[in-house]
């Protein structure tokens, strides 16, 4: 069994090194492999180059590092609520995030991406918090914090909706925003959300076990030693630097963190330690896949990648479910 999900992780990750080469070279502009690689390594200025250089480059980055982010966090969140269809959006973290973004657009004028980074982390990590303690704190249960983030996204949406009505300028700027989309992604967004995604991963690797422990119910889980208020504490955590980065960077794309994990339990099972290997792999995948079939299909325009994984994702997702039952958590 071990050597079945080794040998599927590694032809996973042949599949991500052959959807990033894809997003480098394919695009709106036909760049010739040789002017591709030449791009890459060797910068002097020339149109292919910029291309190559300043816009494919970083926007495959951010599409790796959200793509991880979003299948770490959506695997993440469906072992912590005990629901294989959770969505990474379920804790108030997407709902955080836009609120705090049209609120800075709207009342204190920022209009940069990297400007609404530092505004959607910070409201997703209140927002967490919030959800957190009203859920239980230490008592919290998977649902109470499901209610609890379902009353919070309520609130928030109607607080976002309200400002986008009365502001038009902050209605036209979370448009694009509201899609998702990796298209404006440059090198100082990449380096902004890095640490965050790179912490979020490392707490969300650290509480694979105690997951699996957790999935068990509570009493079993101390029974194996593992410390559910401790677990769940640091699984929302994780769940919001993960979740927060990446929807902060591209906006709420979705799908990506629903749909990735509930395939990959069909291959590793329900253990934690393989599932979320396979879903950090795996997401990004469908990411960039989606991102570069967006530059594709409407050339010389696109379509945003948020809109793919929508179209993509809704009658993949139906099918998976349709083909058998869905693993239990």
């Amino acid at each position: 069994m071990n050597a079945r999900r080794t040998a599927g992780l590694l032809l996973a990750v042949v599949l991500l090194a052959a959807v990033t080469a894809a997003s480098i070279a394919l695009g709106a502009r036909t760049v010739p492999p040789g002017h591709v690689w030449h791009g890459l390594f060797h910068h002097t200025g020339t149109d292919d180059d910029v291309v190559i250089r300043e816009v494919r480059l970083p926007r495959t980055l951010l599409g790796l590092l959200a793509g991880s982010a979003l299948g770490l966090a959506g695997a993440t969140m469906q072992t912590l609520t005990r629901n294989p269809l959770a969505d990474p959006g379920l804790l108030g973290v997407n709902a955080g995030a836009a609120a705090a973004v049209v609120t800075a657009i709207s009342f204190f004028g920022v209009t940069s991406l990297t400007g609404y980074v530092w505004f959607a982390l910070a409201g997703a990590a209140i927002v967490s918090a919030v959800v957190y303690v009203i859920g239980g704190s230490r008592s919290a249960t998977p649902v109470r914090l499901a209610l609890a983030g379902t009353a919070v996204t309520a609130l928030l949406q109607g607080w976002t909706g309200a400002v986008e009505l009365t502001d038009n300028a902050a209605l036209d700027r979370m448009r694009f925003w509201q899609i998702g989309s990796l298209a404006g992604a440059d090198a100082a967004t990449v380096w902004r959300v890095a640490p965050f995604i790179a912490a979020g991963a490392l707490l969300a690797f650290a509480t694979g076990r105690p997951l699996n422990a957790l999935a068990l119910g509570d009493d079993a889980a101390r029974g194996l030693g593992a410390r559910p208020a401790r677990t769940r504490v640091l699984a929302l955590a994780a769940v919001t630097l993960l979740c927060g980065a990446a929807t902060a960077a591209c906006g709420p794309i979705v799908f990506v963190g629903l749909m990735v994990p509930h395939a990959v339990r069909r291959v590793t099972g329900p253990d934690m330690r393989w599932v979320l290997p396979y879903a950090a792999v795996l997401a990004p995948v469908l990411l960039l896949g989606a991102d570069v079939v967006g530059r594709l299909v409407t050339r010389p325009a696109e379509l945003q990648a948020g809109i793919v994984t929508a179209v993509l994702g809704g009658p993949v997702f139906i099918a998976l479910v349709r083909r058998g039952r869905t693993v239990r958590l």
